[in-house]
């Protein structure tokens, strides 16, 4: 019996990996064969190997444009997000509100979640109108803007439970030892909260590095597009075969979340899980 679970887990497990992986194995053998192999028989395996796609996608294409113009509304929004998601959400979990203000706290988060629940779309028609007004349309500006409006309330939900679960005691003994509100939040909480804030950053840059909605709505130049407004134009109607340059392009932009998310491997199963167990 226990070999049977054994097997039926590991199956189990062994196939949601290939399920997962799959798409960006075949994505590397698309962008990695000769433009003629990929007209002929299809095979899982690659029948040549070239870099010829992802190389024109930058020569060509002006790829690295896109991907300097995603990085800096990425990490913009991101550090955006982490210094007012954080400090509201320790705020939120740690203080104890008088009784006249608990209402206000209460109606406080609803609205916060609502911003979250609500589809991205609701928000897009009142900020083009408020950028439009501001002279701000085709800059970065308004899509830091959306991404800082989706992804705060994430970090700050989230975030409440890892701050709400640290022990006060820690906090008091820092009190008494002379630490300021400042130093509090700085110097003992943050590091207590590290699995939390490495797991709310790797999902706040993916949300950001893939979104296309308020991509395609703010920018109108294409000095100006990125990662996913540029994958959706390569395969125009002039160009409507150009599967290897989507697949390189594909390829190129998975490597930053990647990266991002390797670097933060040690902190993020963690962060993921102990956020929403409570003892």
């Amino acid at each position: 019996m226990n070999r049977l679970s054994a097997g039926l887990k590991y199956g189990t497990f062994t196939t949601l990996l290939l399920w997962t992986l799959f798409p960006i194995y075949w994505m590397l053998v698309i962008a990695t064969q000769e433009s003629s192999d990929l007209f002929t028989e299809v095979s899982i395996f690659p029948r040549s190997l070239t870099l010829e796609h992802i190389f024109n996608i930058f020569v060509q294409d002006n790829y690295l444009g896109p991907l300097i113009n995603s990085f800096i509304i990425t990490v913009s929004s991101l550090l955006i997000v982490l210094v007012f998601g954080l400090s509201s959400a320790y705020v939120l979990g740690r203080r104890t509100f008088r009784s006249h203000y608990r209402i206000f706290k209460s109606s406080l988060m609803i609205w916060i979640l609502l911003v979250r629940v609500l589809p991205p779309i609701t928000f897009a028609l009142p900020l083009y109108i408020m950028m439009n007004d501001a002279g701000l349309l085709n800059t970065k500006i308004p899509i830091i803007v959306a991404h800082v409006l989706v992804n705060l309330p994430l970090v700050i939900w989230f975030m409440m439970a890892f701050f709400y679960g640290v022990p006060g005691e820690i906090e008091e003994s820092a009190r008494m030892d002379g630490a300021s509100e400042f130093m509090i939040f700085t110097k003992v909480m943050l590091p207590l909260v590290v699995p939390g804030i490495a797991a709310v950053t790797i999902l706040s840059f993916m949300a950001s590095w893939n979104e296309y909605l308020y991509s395609v709505i703010f920018i109108q130049s294409p000095d100006s597009f990125t990662i996913p407004l540029k994958l959706a134009t390569l395969n125009s109607e002039q160009e409507l075969t150009e599967w290897g340059k989507v697949a390189g392009g594909g390829l190129v932009s998975v490597l930053p979340v990647l990266l991002t998310a390797i670097f933060l491997q040690k902190h993020l199963i963690s962060g993921l899980t102990a956020g929403a167990v409570k003892e």
